[in-house]
């Protein structure tokens, strides 16, 4: 598996950094067709607030991206 392109802009384009001063948020594609997302880890505080028919399996995080990410990479991300 292998990341093949960033949705939305580069992180200095974005002008957005973390609270360490480095750039991230990012969701990027993979090569089979997944994406991959770095975000904020929040798995502790959400997990119990998830709906109840939603799960995640023990390997599962669930991480937040902001808003303005998100819709940055609407434009790059398929239809289908």
């Amino acid at each position: 598996m292998e990341i093949v392109r960033r949705l939305g802009k580069p992180p200095k384009e974005r002008k957005t950094q973390s609270l360490d001063g480095t750039t991230c948020p990012e969701i990027f594609e993979l090569s089979n067709g997944d994406f991959a997302i770095m975000g904020t880890e929040a798995t502790e505080a959400l997990d119990p607030k998830l709906p109840t028919d939603a799960s995640r399996a023990t390997y599962e995080r669930i991480v937040i991206i902001p808003r303005e990410i998100m819709i940055d990479a609407k434009a790059d991300i398929p239809d289908a």
